[in-house]
């Protein structure tokens, strides 16, 4: 049972990871230059990793949350 937390957790690690970068990835084609006095500030800097971690959590949480939920389903006919 408990090699079944640990699979989880490594797989919630992996996935977290995986929308960080794609997150990071996919707001660098983002202009926050209009939006920011010193688009390369240290504020605008530490603004698109809090950005970039917010939305990354955001997607993995669904992401996660869907797919757990997906997996409860078999218990329905059980």
């Amino acid at each position: 049972m408990l090699e079944g937390f640990g699979q989880q957790a490594m797989l919630a690690i992996v996935v977290n990871v995986f929308f960080l970068a794609v997150t990071w990835w996919a707001l660098q084609s983002f202009r926050f230059d209009l939006f920011v006095k010193e688009p390369n500030g240290t504020r605008a800097k530490v603004l698109t990793i809090i950005v970039t971690i917010a939305i990354a959590q955001l997607v993995s949480s669904f992401f996660l949350d869907y797919l757990n939920s997906s997996q409860m389903l078999r218990y329905i006919w059980e």
